[in-house]
């Protein structure tokens, strides 16, 4: 997930864009909680913490 903090408006706004469902709460990205964040998205989205990595890198 390094490349997570890198343009993460725009990854954010490409997320939100491809599920709908997700909210600026859940996409909260704050010093540290990257993991957290990761959490939030797996529960909400039944993805694994691999699917989600790789739905990110692949923006």
């Amino acid at each position: 997930m390094a490349n997570i903090k890198r343009n993460w408006n725009e990854q954010k706004g490409k997320l939100k864009k491809r599920f709908a469902i997700l909210t600026d709460n859940d996409l909260l990205l704050e010093e540290g909680q990257i993991d957290e964040m990761l959490k939030r998205l797996q529960i909400k989205l039944g993805k694994t913490k691999d699917e989600l990595n790789k739905i990110i890198e692949s923006f």
